[in-house]
């Protein structure tokens, strides 16, 4: 039987993995928890894995190269999310340690966020429940309506597929840039990355958080938006450059920002950004639904039942140098 350790803090474990996760894993063989209601430290992370032939790893664990080096046990670090970029795979793959990353299913979730926060930034909806709640009798301002705007979307994986589907009801005008897509869809037409930021009224970056991609939306981008229009992030906080941002915000070129995500700890909203007016900003929940959640978590348990058979999962990055991964094979029944 193997042991398997899961770093959830015990907060994260209630909110990002679920009790139905935890008992899979438990059907594997020994379990061990994070007993801190925090990310492990480092060093801590070596000590809880010191016995332990899988890791299953929450999105704020890195896998550093002195943790993989310090742990000649350990067979596979299994992600609980689809962002890995904390994780040293070169290092785990010097050392034969597998890694794996769950798939994209918080793509409806997080889809469905982004129409929410569209029509929540046009329309002022939070700005007036706020103004309500503390007693104030807001003054009314025009809205804008989604019907007829032009949206413009950087990047075409899951998430935007899913929102151009959402948003065609609308009657929205859909402008898509992303330079590794071709793109079938006849709602949807695909344009280069001036002509997007140019024309869009609503203007959503989706793209994969590389080095490619940090501060897509930076001054320069913003520069070519109309004034006024609108910005909503739900992707990953590297995408934007705050400083011109905020800027844009401050003069009033850009019309609002809806944001999920930052450059805060856990890709949260950076508090300084937020609390701008005309910011309307959530800690990271695009993804957080019971279906979202179980979609990962239960795929970490999948993997994590072939990796004790002994066989590298759909969702491993490095399986031709996982070369620890038969020990577990091996002692299989």
């Amino acid at each position: 039987m193997a042991t398997i350790l899961l770093t959830h803090p015990e907060s994260a474990r209630r909110l990002y993995y679920g009790q139905a996760a935890i008992a899979g894993l438990e059907a594997l063989g020994t379990l061990r928890l994070n007993p801190h209601d925090r990310p492990f430290t480092e060093a801590e992370l070596v000590a809880a894995a010191a016995d332990s032939d899988v890791v299953v790893s929450d999105r704020q664990t890195p896998g550093p190269a002195a943790v993989f080096d310090a742990l000649p046990g350990l067979v596979a670090f299994v992600r609980c999310a689809v962002d890995i970029r904390n994780v040293e795979v070169p290092a785990a793959s010097r050392n034969g340690i597998l890694v794996t990353r769950a798939g994209p299913g918080f793509g409806p979730a997080v889809a469905e966020w982004i129409v929410g926060a569209m029509i929540g930034l046009a329309r002022r909806t939070a700005e007036y429940a706020v103004a309500y709640g503390r007693g104030a009798d807001p003054e009314p301002g025009m809205g804008r309506e989604i019907r007829g705007s032009t949206v413009g979307i950087l990047g075409y994986g899951t998430i935007a597929r899913r929102l151009c589907r959402l948003l065609a009801p609308f009657e929205a005008r859909i402008l898509v840039h992303d330079p590794y897509v071709a793109i079938e869809d006849p709602g949807v037409t695909q344009a280069d990355l001036a002509t997007v930021a140019a024309e869009a009224d609503f203007l959503i970056p989706l793209a994969v958080a590389t080095a490619e991609t940090e501060n897509l939306v930076d001054g320069a981008l913003l520069a070519r938006l109309k004034p006024g229009a609108l910005l909503v992030n739900a992707s990953r906080g590297n995408l934007m450059d705050e400083a011109a941002v905020a800027a844009a915000l401050d003069s009033g070129r850009l019309g609002g920002l809806a944001m999920d995500v930052g450059r805060a700890a856990d890709q949260k909203p950076s508090l300084d950004l937020a609390r701008r007016p005309g910011v309307l900003a959530s800690p990271h929940i695009g993804g957080l639904t019971p279906e979202a959640i179980a979609y990962q978590a239960m795929e970490t348990v999948r993997q994590a039942a072939e990796i004790v058979r002994g066989v590298a999962p759909p969702g491993a990055v490095n399986a031709d140098a996982a070369h620890r991964l038969p020990r577990l094979g091996n002692r299989a029944p």
